[in-house]
């Protein structure tokens, strides 16, 4: 059974990171002026921003940063972000301290995206609010403070922000910097529900299956994890596979459970993943085949999920002790575990490109403040360490290109991955 055990640590984060539970980026609903389209094409905005436009300087590092994973044009985000964030433009301030916090083209560091994060949203800037508050909750470039946290969740989700409103009810539910009321959190999970938050309506389901603040209700608890379902929710999938797994509210269907369980799995839940393990370890609905139950744990522990880890060293030690490992680890070329492997496949391809893509844009800084030392100056001990400098800079300048022609690869790869016509099977990542 999947619940939101911690708060995400990051709106974005969870890519990677993620991801995980990953929570889902929360959905803006607010009065604040819009972000243009991020799929606004480069060329018809670069008139503006070149002009000074702080609105479509953003769109523009926008429109490069979000096709990274197919581009050569990260450099040219950040520089876009920079001119705009210049002009203390909020939601480019709050995109570099996105890129600090979770190393995207800057190096990471967490006090520098505290720092963009209190610019944004010293300016009201909601989401900017809510990136604030994750890194109080969680203590990275701060100290550690649920009220803060807390207070800063209230100031976003006043703009009708469903992450930050959210947030607000999993703090009255936990008694995170307030006094635990499972009124206010069902209060806040609702409203969040109402503006299209699917975690919110997976929690809310937890909430009536569990019996908090409402009479126990598996009826409306299968009810809201369909809703949240149908919003694409893959928690909530694997909790309706749960319920007709230990028929829970429902009769026992194993069939109806690995349904459910595989769809969860292909969007990256490791708990599901953990499931077809167990139902596969213990032959619940399927025969039992200890070779796909270990390579299910495996996608689960590769996941994170630490139930899915102790099953795979239980079941791997079992397995050794009887001399049967061996058998045990043949290939699994069904296609629901292809396609959770396809999905891990392209979240660690999309980490490599941004951390190599990073370490490229480091590379040519480095290279840079080489290539500027005592620049301009024309006395001869100047020279000298002018010279030096551009000849360390070409090291650095090797070490970029050699970045970017790794990073041109893995999109190669990626690109292959990601092409429907092209069988999972068939891409191997190195």
């Amino acid at each position: 059974m999947s619940f939101r055990p911690t708060a995400a640590l990051s709106a974005f984060s969870l890519l990677v990171l993620a991801a995980v539970a990953q929570a889902q980026a929360p959905a803006q609903t607010s009065t604040q002026e819009p972000a243009p389209s991020r799929n606004e094409a480069p060329n018809s905005l670069l008139a503006a921003a070149s002009a000074g436009d702080a609105l479509a300087q953003f769109a523009l590092g926008d429109s490069y940063f979000n096709a990274r994973y197919v581009t050569l044009d990260y450099a040219q985000a950040l520089a876009w972000y920079r001119k705009s964030a210049a002009q203390r433009f909020a939601p480019a301030q709050d995109q570099l301290g996105r890129m600090y916090q979770d190393h995207l083209g800057l190096p990471q560091n967490d006090k520098r995206a505290v720092s963009y994060y209190r610019l944004a949203a010293n300016q009201g800037y909601a989401l900017a609010q809510y990136h604030l508050a994750v890194m109080f909750e969680a203590g990275r470039g701060v100290k550690r403070d649920d009220k803060q946290a807390f207070a800063w969740y209230l100031k976003a989700a006043n703009q009708n922000l469903s992450g930050a409103e959210e947030e607000l009810a999993y703090f009255y539910q936990s008694g995170l910097g307030v006094k635990r009321d499972y009124s206010q959190a069902l209060a806040w999970y609702q409203r969040a529900a109402g503006h299209g938050n699917s975690n919110a309506e997976n929690q809310l389901g937890f909430m009536a299956e569990e019996g908090w603040g409402q009479p126990q209700n598996y009826v409306q608890a299968l009810s809201w994890y369909n809703k949240a379902s149908d919003h694409g929710n893959a928690q909530a999938q694997e909790n309706i596979g749960y319920m007709f797994q230990h028929g829970t509210g429902v009769r026992t269907d194993y069939a109806q459970a690995m349904s459910w369980f595989v769809k969860a799995a292909a969007q990256g839940d490791g708990d599901a993943a953990n499931q077809i393990g167990w139902m596969f370890q213990y032959g619940q609905g399927v025969p039992q085949d200890d070779s796909r139950a270990l390579s299910w744990y495996q996608v689960a522990a590769g996941r994170g999920n630490l139930q899915g880890q102790r099953n795979l060293a239980d079941l791997t030690s079992d397995l050794e002790e009887s001399g049967s490992l061996q058998s045990a680890t043949g290939p699994v070329n069904d296609a629901a575990f292809l396609q959770a492997q396809r999905w891990d496949n392209i979240q660690n391809l999309r980490g490599r490109i941004d951390a190599v893509e990073s370490d490229a844009l480091y590379q040519e800084d480095l290279a840079s403040q080489l290539e500027h030392i005592d620049k301009g100056k024309k006395d001869g001990v100047s020279k000298i360490f002018t010279v030096i400098g551009n000849v360390g800079a070409v090291k650095y300048h090797v070490l970029a290109a050699q970045d970017r022609a790794e990073a041109a690869s893995l999109r190669d790869q990626l690109a292959q991955l990601e092409d429907p016509t092209q069988p999972s099977a068939a891409v191997r990542i190195p």
